[in-house]
């Protein structure tokens, strides 16, 4: 299927996102070949406030669709046949598809991937890109919220370690002592850091792995899930 990516404007969050998109900004032949695209069966996917040129197309009205949590009250006031939902990294409503901010793009991206080839091509994809292939929890992790301390982004070599380990059977203890931290301030570090708790993400990895495995290899599930 052929795909149209829709992506915000360069630099929109820096100037003021609830302005969103300026009324009558976009093209009349932009509208008319996203609608012409999106007729001819094109998957159309919109990033951060690139969501304002689909719902003027009208392809949005009745359906669920998200944009930068900023600008997410002018899309619903601009374009009330929209449910905007400013909770979410992202929506698939099919063919039309839209994501919160620029790194939400990113989710989005990874998640048609995936959805197209699978979880080890997505995976591989992912790596490269240096992001994780989910990420829990939404946009409100995001909003009006005091940023992580300085030493609060050192968690990726224990993410590594959790995923390296992941067949262990762990405690919240066992990673809090490799982190060398108390459990309390390791679960409110993961919580700024990847929007979950250590025990949820590690039960996450440990479904990635078994999926890859699934995809990639011949064993049976039973021996997988051993």
């Amino acid at each position: 299927m052929d795909e149209a990516p829709r992506p915000g404007e360069r630099g929109e969050h820096e100037r003021d996102q609830q302005d969103g998109v300026q009324e009558g900004e976009v093209a009349q032949d932009v509208l008319a070949a996203l609608r012409s695209a999106a007729a001819s069966g094109t998957r159309i996917a919109s990033i951060c406030v690139g969501a304002f040129t689909l719902a003027a197309t009208g392809l949005l009205d009745g359906l669920r669709a998200t944009t930068h949590w900023a600008a997410a009250g002018e899309l619903a006031r601009r374009y009330p046949a929209v449910a905007v939902d400013a909770n979410v990294l992202f929506v698939d409503n099919g063919q039309i598809l839209t994501s919160a901010g620029a790194a939400a793009g990113l989710d989005l991206c990874l998640h048609m991937i995936r959805n197209d080839h699978g979880s080890a091509v997505a995976a591989d994809a992912a790596r490269i890109a240096v992001m994780p292939l989910e990420r829990d929890g939404g946009q409100a992790q995001f909003i009006v919220r005091e940023p992580p301390t300085p030493d609060g982004a050192t968690l990726e070599p224990l993410l590594r370690w959790m995923e390296e380990n992941a067949h262990r059977e762990l405690t919240l203890a066992d990673i809090a002592a490799q982190a060398m931290m108390s459990a309390r301030t390791l679960n409110r570090r993961f919580r700024e850091q990847t929007g979950t708790t250590p025990l949820h993400w590690l039960h996450r990895a440990r479904l990635r792995q078994a999926q890859y495995l699934l995809e990639t290899t011949s064993h049976s599930v039973e021996r997988i899930a051993g």
